[in-house]
Protein backbone atom coordinates (compact mmCIF):
# COMPACT_ATOMS: atom_id res chain seq x y z
CA UNK A 1 0.00 0.00 0.00
CA UNK A 2 3.34 2.21 -0.40
CA UNK A 3 3.86 2.92 3.34
CA UNK A 4 4.80 1.64 6.49
CA UNK A 5 3.28 -0.58 10.11
CA UNK A 6 4.48 -0.93 13.34
CA UNK A 7 2.64 -3.06 15.98
CA UNK A 8 3.63 -2.63 19.90
CA UNK A 9 2.67 -5.50 21.47
CA UNK A 10 2.80 -6.29 25.08
CA UNK A 11 4.27 -10.46 25.43
CA UNK A 12 4.46 -10.91 21.53
CA UNK A 13 4.43 -14.58 20.31
CA UNK A 14 8.15 -15.62 18.30
CA UNK A 15 5.82 -15.77 15.33
CA UNK A 16 3.65 -12.96 15.42
CA UNK A 17 5.42 -10.79 13.38
CA UNK A 18 5.13 -13.48 10.68
CA UNK A 19 1.72 -14.04 11.18
CA UNK A 20 0.97 -9.86 10.47
CA UNK A 21 2.94 -10.14 7.48
CA UNK A 22 1.15 -12.65 6.17
CA UNK A 23 -2.70 -10.66 7.34
CA UNK A 24 -0.19 -7.56 4.79
CA UNK A 25 0.06 -9.62 2.01
CA UNK A 26 -3.45 -11.34 2.11
CA UNK A 27 -5.03 -7.48 1.59
CA UNK A 28 -2.32 -6.32 -0.88
CA UNK A 29 -3.48 -9.19 -2.96
CA UNK A 30 -6.61 -8.17 -2.44
CA UNK A 31 -7.27 -4.68 -2.46
CA UNK A 32 -4.45 -3.24 -3.92
CA UNK A 33 -4.75 -0.91 -7.12
CA UNK A 34 -1.37 -0.82 -7.56
CA UNK A 35 -0.39 -4.18 -7.76
CA UNK A 36 -2.00 -5.77 -11.09
CA UNK A 37 -3.31 -8.99 -10.06
CA UNK A 38 -4.99 -8.47 -7.10
CA UNK A 39 -8.49 -9.19 -6.93
CA UNK A 40 -9.50 -5.40 -6.85
CA UNK A 41 -7.68 -4.72 -10.29
CA UNK A 42 -9.15 -7.90 -12.19
CA UNK A 43 -12.50 -6.25 -10.94
CA UNK A 44 -11.80 -3.31 -12.47
CA UNK A 45 -10.61 -4.81 -15.81
CA UNK A 46 -13.79 -6.98 -16.27
CA UNK A 47 -16.40 -5.67 -18.51
CA UNK A 48 -18.64 -3.39 -17.19
CA UNK A 49 -22.43 -4.87 -16.55
CA UNK A 50 -21.35 -8.38 -15.51
CA UNK A 51 -21.09 -9.73 -11.64
CA UNK A 52 -17.84 -10.41 -10.12
CA UNK A 53 -17.38 -12.74 -7.19
CA UNK A 54 -15.95 -10.92 -4.39
CA UNK A 55 -13.79 -12.16 -1.77
CA UNK A 56 -15.37 -11.62 1.66
CA UNK A 57 -13.00 -9.21 2.80
CA UNK A 58 -12.90 -6.97 -0.31
CA UNK A 59 -16.52 -7.04 -0.11
CA UNK A 60 -16.97 -6.43 3.36
CA UNK A 61 -14.66 -3.13 2.65
CA UNK A 62 -16.58 -2.06 -0.46
CA UNK A 63 -19.62 -2.38 1.86
CA UNK A 64 -18.59 0.02 4.30
CA UNK A 65 -17.35 2.33 1.65
CA UNK A 66 -20.42 2.86 0.64
CA UNK A 67 -22.25 2.96 3.47
CA UNK A 68 -20.13 6.03 4.08
CA UNK A 69 -20.53 7.30 0.40
CA UNK A 70 -24.43 7.12 0.64
CA UNK A 71 -23.85 8.80 4.52
CA UNK A 72 -21.95 11.50 3.23
CA UNK A 73 -24.22 12.67 0.14
CA UNK A 74 -21.15 11.59 -2.01
CA UNK A 75 -18.30 13.31 -0.33
CA UNK A 76 -16.60 9.93 -0.60
CA UNK A 77 -16.57 7.46 -3.13
CA UNK A 78 -14.34 3.79 -3.31
CA UNK A 79 -14.99 4.22 -7.09
CA UNK A 80 -13.48 6.91 -8.49
CA UNK A 81 -10.21 5.20 -9.27
CA UNK A 82 -10.47 6.89 -12.90
CA UNK A 83 -10.88 9.72 -11.41
CA UNK A 84 -7.91 9.29 -9.14
CA UNK A 85 -5.51 8.34 -12.38
CA UNK A 86 -7.15 10.92 -14.26
CA UNK A 87 -5.20 13.67 -11.65
CA UNK A 88 -1.97 12.08 -11.48
CA UNK A 89 -2.68 10.53 -7.83
CA UNK A 90 -2.89 6.76 -9.25
CA UNK A 91 -0.65 3.93 -10.66
CA UNK A 92 -0.41 5.98 -14.42
CA UNK A 93 1.67 8.56 -12.41
CA UNK A 94 1.79 12.25 -12.98
CA UNK A 95 0.48 13.97 -15.25
CA UNK A 96 1.50 17.27 -17.22
CA UNK A 97 -1.20 19.95 -17.09
CA UNK A 98 -4.72 19.78 -15.63
CA UNK A 99 -7.41 17.14 -17.20
CA UNK A 100 -10.32 18.95 -19.22
CA UNK A 101 -13.84 19.03 -18.70
CA UNK A 102 -14.19 16.63 -20.79
CA UNK A 103 -11.99 13.91 -19.08
CA UNK A 104 -13.04 14.51 -16.07
CA UNK A 105 -16.64 14.00 -16.85
CA UNK A 106 -15.85 10.99 -18.96
CA UNK A 107 -14.26 9.55 -15.49
CA UNK A 108 -17.61 9.98 -13.78
CA UNK A 109 -20.07 7.93 -15.47
CA UNK A 110 -21.32 4.26 -13.89
CA UNK A 111 -21.47 2.92 -10.35
CA UNK A 112 -20.56 0.19 -8.67
CA UNK A 113 -24.04 -2.48 -7.92
CA UNK A 114 -23.13 -4.68 -4.92
CA UNK A 115 -24.78 -7.69 -3.55
CA UNK A 116 -23.23 -8.34 0.17
CA UNK A 117 -25.31 -11.35 1.02
CA UNK A 118 -23.99 -12.86 -2.39
CA UNK A 119 -20.92 -11.42 -2.02
CA UNK A 120 -20.73 -9.92 -5.86
CA UNK A 121 -20.70 -6.77 -7.44
CA UNK A 122 -20.83 -5.42 -10.69
CA UNK A 123 -19.38 -1.89 -12.73
CA UNK A 124 -21.17 -0.11 -15.01
CA UNK A 125 -19.58 2.69 -17.37
CA UNK A 126 -16.28 3.55 -16.49
CA UNK A 127 -16.11 3.01 -12.57
CA UNK A 128 -12.96 1.73 -11.08
CA UNK A 129 -12.95 0.45 -7.64
CA UNK A 130 -9.96 2.49 -5.15
CA UNK A 131 -9.79 2.03 -1.73
CA UNK A 132 -6.85 4.53 -1.09
CA UNK A 133 -8.84 6.18 1.27
CA UNK A 134 -9.99 3.14 3.52
CA UNK A 135 -7.91 -0.11 2.95
CA UNK A 136 -5.17 1.27 5.19
CA UNK A 137 -7.62 1.75 8.28
CA UNK A 138 -9.16 -1.92 7.15
CA UNK A 139 -5.64 -3.22 7.74
CA UNK A 140 -5.27 -1.79 11.06
CA UNK A 141 -8.44 -3.74 12.28
CA UNK A 142 -7.49 -6.79 10.30
CA UNK A 143 -3.80 -6.70 12.30
CA UNK A 144 -6.11 -6.27 15.54
CA UNK A 145 -8.19 -8.89 14.52
CA UNK A 146 -4.87 -11.40 13.88
CA UNK A 147 -4.03 -10.34 17.22
CA UNK A 148 -6.93 -10.79 19.47
CA UNK A 149 -6.88 -14.37 18.03
CA UNK A 150 -4.04 -15.49 19.10
CA UNK A 151 -4.55 -14.11 22.48
CA UNK A 152 -2.65 -10.79 22.37
CA UNK A 153 -5.06 -8.52 24.46
CA UNK A 154 -2.68 -5.57 24.53
CA UNK A 155 -1.09 -3.59 21.67
CA UNK A 156 -0.91 -0.73 19.66
CA UNK A 157 -1.12 -1.22 16.24
CA UNK A 158 -0.94 0.98 12.94
CA UNK A 159 -0.51 1.63 9.33
CA UNK A 160 0.26 4.34 7.38
CA UNK A 161 -0.64 7.14 10.59
CA UNK A 162 -4.01 5.18 11.27
CA UNK A 163 -3.66 3.60 15.10
CA UNK A 164 -5.75 1.11 16.78
CA UNK A 165 -5.12 0.37 20.62
CA UNK A 166 -6.36 -2.47 23.05
CA UNK A 167 -5.64 -3.25 26.46
CA UNK A 168 -3.16 -1.00 28.70
CA UNK A 169 0.50 -0.84 27.94
CA UNK A 170 2.81 -3.36 30.83
CA UNK A 171 2.98 0.09 33.27
CA UNK A 172 -0.96 -0.39 33.78
CA UNK A 173 -1.25 3.02 31.60
CA UNK A 174 -3.85 3.36 28.27
CA UNK A 175 -2.18 3.16 24.80
CA UNK A 176 -2.02 7.39 25.08
CA UNK A 177 -1.18 9.43 21.20
CA UNK A 178 -1.33 12.67 20.19
CA UNK A 179 -3.39 13.84 17.35
CA UNK A 180 -1.48 14.76 14.11
CA UNK A 181 -0.60 18.30 15.01
CA UNK A 182 -1.59 21.53 13.63
CA UNK A 183 0.61 24.39 13.62
CA UNK A 184 -1.34 27.23 15.81
CA UNK A 185 -3.40 24.81 17.65
CA UNK A 186 -3.01 23.38 20.86
CA UNK A 187 -1.92 19.53 21.12
CA UNK A 188 -4.99 16.74 21.78
CA UNK A 189 -4.21 13.79 23.59
CA UNK A 190 -6.13 10.64 23.53
CA UNK A 191 -6.19 7.13 25.17
CA UNK A 192 -6.87 4.62 22.48
CA UNK A 193 -8.45 1.94 24.57
CA UNK A 194 -10.99 -0.49 22.21
CA UNK A 195 -10.26 2.57 20.04
CA UNK A 196 -8.86 3.88 16.30
CA UNK A 197 -8.09 7.33 15.07
CA UNK A 198 -7.78 8.12 12.15
CA UNK A 199 -6.26 11.44 10.09
CA UNK A 200 -6.94 12.98 6.63
CA UNK A 201 -4.91 15.77 5.80
CA UNK A 202 -5.31 18.19 2.17
CA UNK A 203 -1.73 19.44 2.47
CA UNK A 204 -0.10 15.68 2.56
CA UNK A 205 0.09 15.39 -1.04
CA UNK A 206 -0.40 18.34 -3.58
CA UNK A 207 0.69 19.35 -6.81
CA UNK A 208 1.53 22.92 -8.88
CA UNK A 209 0.16 23.76 -11.97
CA UNK A 210 -0.24 26.85 -13.40
CA UNK A 211 1.29 28.64 -10.16
CA UNK A 212 -1.56 27.16 -7.87
CA UNK A 213 -1.33 24.55 -5.97
CA UNK A 214 -3.77 21.28 -6.11
CA UNK A 215 -4.16 18.70 -3.08
CA UNK A 216 -4.42 14.89 -3.95
CA UNK A 217 -7.90 15.08 -1.86
CA UNK A 218 -10.69 15.32 -4.63
CA UNK A 219 -14.41 15.63 -4.33
CA UNK A 220 -16.11 12.77 -6.10
CA UNK A 221 -19.30 15.43 -6.42
CA UNK A 222 -17.03 18.07 -8.59
CA UNK A 223 -14.78 15.70 -10.10
CA UNK A 224 -11.73 18.24 -8.62
CA UNK A 225 -9.56 18.44 -6.31
CA UNK A 226 -11.06 20.41 -2.77
CA UNK A 227 -10.51 23.78 -2.14
CA UNK A 228 -12.83 24.25 1.12
CA UNK A 229 -9.55 25.67 3.39
CA UNK A 230 -9.69 22.14 5.49
CA UNK A 231 -6.41 21.65 6.64
CA UNK A 232 -7.14 18.49 8.28
CA UNK A 233 -9.99 16.08 10.16
CA UNK A 234 -9.26 13.36 12.61
CA UNK A 235 -11.88 10.40 13.53
CA UNK A 236 -11.65 8.25 16.26
CA UNK A 237 -14.04 4.92 15.98
CA UNK A 238 -14.14 1.87 16.58
CA UNK A 239 -13.17 0.75 13.69
CA UNK A 240 -9.93 2.03 11.82
CA UNK A 241 -12.00 1.26 8.55
CA UNK A 242 -14.75 3.61 9.40
CA UNK A 243 -12.48 6.64 11.04
CA UNK A 244 -10.00 6.17 7.86
CA UNK A 245 -12.92 6.24 5.60
CA UNK A 246 -15.20 9.18 7.47
CA UNK A 247 -11.69 11.32 7.51
CA UNK A 248 -11.53 12.03 4.18
CA UNK A 249 -15.62 12.31 3.48
CA UNK A 250 -15.71 14.47 6.47
CA UNK A 251 -12.31 16.43 4.26
CA UNK A 252 -14.41 17.11 1.92
CA UNK A 253 -17.38 17.89 3.29
CA UNK A 254 -15.92 20.98 4.28
CA UNK A 255 -18.31 23.76 6.08
CA UNK A 256 -20.91 20.57 6.08
CA UNK A 257 -18.78 18.48 8.18
CA UNK A 258 -19.48 19.73 11.62
CA UNK A 259 -23.42 18.99 10.81
CA UNK A 260 -22.59 15.51 9.23
CA UNK A 261 -20.31 14.30 11.98
CA UNK A 262 -22.77 15.44 14.64
CA UNK A 263 -25.63 13.61 12.92
CA UNK A 264 -23.39 10.59 12.83
CA UNK A 265 -22.31 11.05 16.27
CA UNK A 266 -18.72 10.89 14.96
CA UNK A 267 -15.65 12.19 17.27
CA UNK A 268 -14.15 14.20 15.08
CA UNK A 269 -11.27 17.27 15.22
CA UNK A 270 -11.52 19.87 12.21
CA UNK A 271 -8.46 21.89 11.46
CA UNK A 272 -9.77 24.80 9.14
CA UNK A 273 -7.35 27.59 7.57
CA UNK A 274 -9.70 30.86 8.37
CA UNK A 275 -7.68 34.13 6.53
CA UNK A 276 -4.29 33.44 8.06
CA UNK A 277 -5.06 31.54 11.25
CA UNK A 278 -6.22 27.77 11.97
CA UNK A 279 -9.78 27.71 13.55
CA UNK A 280 -10.88 24.13 15.39
CA UNK A 281 -13.91 22.56 15.09
CA UNK A 282 -14.23 19.57 18.04
CA UNK A 283 -17.91 17.82 17.04
CA UNK A 284 -20.13 17.40 20.17
CA UNK A 285 -18.83 13.45 20.34
CA UNK A 286 -15.14 14.17 20.62
CA UNK A 287 -15.85 17.21 23.30
CA UNK A 288 -17.51 14.41 25.43
CA UNK A 289 -14.76 11.96 24.72
CA UNK A 290 -12.25 14.92 25.97
CA UNK A 291 -14.20 15.60 28.48
CA UNK A 292 -14.38 12.05 30.21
Amino acid sequence: MGTSWSARIVTARPDTETGILAVLDRIVARMSHWEPGSDLCRFNRAAPGAWQQLDPALSRVLGAGLSVAAASNGAFDPAMGALVDLWGFGPPGPRSGLPSAAEIAATRGGSIEHDPALLRARRTGPAALDFSGIAKGYAVDAIARYLRETGHGDFLVETGGELLGEGVKPDGQPWWVDLEPVAGLAPIRIALHGLAVATSGAGQRNFVADGRRYSHTLDPRTGGPIANGVAQVTVIHAECMFADAWATALTVLGADAPAVAEREGLAMHMAVRDGGAIREVISPALAEMLAR
